[in-house]
């Protein structure tokens, strides 16, 4: 099997292996770990129609971890895809007015990045292994809701590392929080900052960037890794999703060998609709990516405009997770769309760090033919979840929702009738109050968990372990740092 190697998005020079990418988590120029070549799906769609998730799962992998032994990789997606899902499909579809939801909120944590989340600590223990790190790996990371839960529920007490998330102070759902500060594993780590999302992701990106930190904690017997989709083995997981999907929907009939599909992706940093894209760069049939954003349109102008420009109002919406003026992994699209020029991406990420935007040339925004980018408004997204309930009974959460809309949208922009994917990518009980609210505004009187009961009750769906284990759970986790004290915090932990 061919070897694939990674380089980074803002260098010419040196190459890694997988596992040596997977480790870094990020480049030591800043940049992003890319395949140096998107592998070409090798099975066929006939033979992945029969195979499992577990399966479609590792035909996609082994071909961008090619470091990996059959043995390592295979012991790593049966550790994670396993009893933690609650439906044996692990990514079931679900069928609503005539599209597909992709429901990935089935994990542990009920939100997609379970997907993502559930293998990347075997990952990362493997690779340790395989290139004799005897370090305790500190995995650093900035949520914006998800993310942080889903990556305490992965790391807790696995040997041989530390977890610490930052998160935004106010900037997140009440159940989301509660799911983090009440997480158990003597590793575990949480923060709330005084500030939004893209400041602890700066914060973290920037303690990378720091040699003389790094050097400090090697001596300590300490390194750095990332678990947020900026990790190469954050993103090639989530590749497989989209495989599995249109091999299900082929299987089921919905779908002919070659016919095209759209992909509809609630968007913030950017990591799951990218996933999509290399997807289709793999061979999948994918015709049309479709980017929704929440009222934080900052994806929405670029695909309109040629220009990123992060320099606006930064707005709390119902869809925390998309809350997010700096997609970081809309980096490794522009590195793409760029000709792999990483020069050229240099000079505009660091337009970026510096005024806060930069335009691509017309001939980069050419290649961007296969995007479609909306938005719905916070209107918007209530009417739709209360729409979309009143006439068939399916509740979704607050981002799925955001898709659903800009679906709507683009079909009425553009007549396109291809058979169509939605990444559903969080449980509604994840958002329960915003959710019921958008279905009748009387649910606001009610506490948090009767809002989870009759959320159960209407939409007559069990709920899930995830929200019954927090229900009484004690608050374990109670800091709390500004956005310039996020190193100092990190010490704090480390050398206690």
């Amino acid at each position: 099997m061919k070897e694939i190697l990674y380089r980074s998005t803002r260098s010419t020079e040196g190459t890694l292996k997988a596992s040596e990418a997977i480790l870094k988590g990020l480049a030591d120029d800043g940049g992003l770990f890319v395949p140096v070549e998107i592998p070409k799906l090798e099975a066929s769609v006939e033979e992945l129609s029969k195979m499992s998730y577990q399966e479609v799962a590792y035909e996609v992998m082994k071909l961008f971890f090619s470091d990996f032994t059959e043995e390592e990789l295979k012991n790593c997606i049966a550790k994670a895809y396993d009893s933690k899902f609650d439906t044996e499909e692990i990514a079931p579809l679900a069928e609503v007015e005539g599209a597909y939801y992709l429901e990935l909120f089935h994990g542990a944590t009920i939100a997609f990045k379970d997907m993502a989340l559930s293998i990347l600590p075997h990952l990362l223990t493997t690779s340790a292994k395989k290139n004799n790190v005897k370090n305790k790996i500190v995995i650093l990371t900035a949520t914006s809701g998800d993310t942080g839960k889903a990556a305490l529920a992965g790391f807790a007490d696995v040997e041989g590392t530390s977890i610490i998330v930052f998160y935004p102070n106010g900037g997140v759902s009440p159940i989301q929080e509660k799911q983090m500060v009440t997480q158990k594993g003597d590793n575990t780590f949480v923060v709330a900052i005084e500030g939004n999302f893209d400041q602890a992701q700066s914060g973290v990106k920037a303690i990378f960037n720091n040699k003389e930190l790094a050097k400090e904690m090697d001596e300590a017997g300490f390194q750095f890794s990332s678990a947020n989709s900026i990790n190469i083995g954050r993103l090639v997981p989530q590749v497989a999703y989209y495989v599995y999907a249109y091999a299900k929907l082929y299987a089921e009939g919905k779908l002919s060998d070659g016919q095209k599909m759209n992909v509809v992706v609630p968007t913030g940093n950017f990591g799951n609709i990218l996933a999509a894209y290399y997807a289709k760069n793999m061979g999948l049939p994918i015709d049309k990516l479709i980017c929704a954003s929440n009222d934080n349109k900052v994806l929405y102008d670029f695909f309109e405009t040629g220009c990123y420009d992060k320099n606006r109002e930064f707005i709390l919406t119902t869809s925390p997770s998309m809350d997010i003026l700096i997609s970081s992994n809309l980096e490794r699209l522009i590195y793409k769309i760029a000709g792999e020029d990483a020069v050229k991406n240099s000079e505009l990420m660091n337009s970026l760090s510096t005024t806060g935007k930069y335009d691509i040339t017309p001939e980069m925004k050419k290649e961007l033919a296969d995007f479609y980018g909306n938005y719905a408004t916070e209107a918007e997204t209530a009417e739709e979840i209360k729409g979309v309930y009143d006439r068939t009974g399916y509740v979704m959460d607050t981002h799925t929702a955001v898709a659903s809309c800009v679906y709507r949208k683009y079909v009425a922009d553009t007549k396109d009738d291809n058979v169509t994917v939605i990444a559903s990518t969080a449980s509604p009980f994840k958002f329960t109050r915003s959710v019921m609210n958008a279905i009748d505004p009387k649910y606001d009187s009610m506490g948090d968990f009767e809002l989870v009961d009759e959320l159960s009750k209407i939409g007559n769906i069990k709920v899930p372990n995830a929200i019954e284990e927090i229900r009484n759970a004690e608050r374990r986790h109670n800091n709390f740092c500004k956005a310039d004290e996020m190193e100092d915090i990190v010490k704090k932990f480390l050398f206690k």
